[in-house]
């Protein structure tokens, strides 16, 4: 029994140690930070836009008849923003514009009636006045678009020559609770260098930004 005493003395020291060395370290204990995201998302974005087109004197040679004529026209733009306020992008168009049958274009009589227009091009947004909702996000939006892009016609026998078009306007842009959509309304003026045409669009748009 005397023999047995000093390991039993070890052990009532050494037990506890053990014990204490076992048990898992404390981990720190509080909420997870939790993951906010943007009001409105801003970044690279894609657009759509369409509706009606008018042409008021489409283009044509000289002394030739130049009657009103409209039709659809669509876009597609990919572009970046470049903080709140300003967005550069480029854009592809085409529209189809019907006319009547006196219209000649610069074929010299060889063909008449309707023609088609493809525009690749650039074009600059700039919002100016934006509205904020209850909860203080600015979601509606008041923007001046702007841009250029050079025009290619068909058939070729009605509108050989390709010229550079302008256009800008006024529009309104609000931006949905779904963060990456905006949807929007402008109405912008049109302008053919060469041909001298004047023209203007009301188009629809939605957007969506990554």
């Amino acid at each position: 029994m005397k023999a047995l005493a000093p390991i039993a003395l070890c052990a009532a020291f050494v037990l506890p140690m053990a014990a204490s060395a076992q048990q898992p370290p404390t981990t720190a204990t509080g909420d997870r930070p939790a993951t906010t995201f943007d009001e409105i998302e801003r970044g690279f974005y894609f657009a759509l836009l369409g509706g009606p087109l008018f042409v008021t004197n489409p283009p044509a040679a000289e002394g030739t008849p130049r009657p009103f004529s409209s039709g659809p026209m669509a876009q597609v733009e990919v572009g970046v923003d470049l903080g709140e306020r300003i967005s550069v992008g480029l854009f592809v168009m085409g529209s189809s514009i019907r006319t009547s049958a006196e219209y000649i274009g610069e074929s010299g009589g060889a063909v008449s009636g309707d023609y088609s227009t493809f525009v690749p091009g650039a074009v600059l947004r700039a919002r100016l006045v934006g509205l904020a909702d209850s909860q203080e996000v600015k979601r509606t939006w008041f923007y001046l678009r702007a841009g250029a892009g050079y025009a290619m016609f068909s058939p070729k026998r009605l509108l050989p020559d390709s010229d550079i078009l302008v256009f800008a306007g006024p529009g309104v842009e609000y931006y949905t609770r779904l963060r990456h959509f905006s949807v929007g309304l402008e109405v912008t003026g049109n302008y053919l260098v060469s041909g001298g045409s004047f023209g203007f669009a009301v188009a629809p748009n939605i957007r969506y930004a990554f």
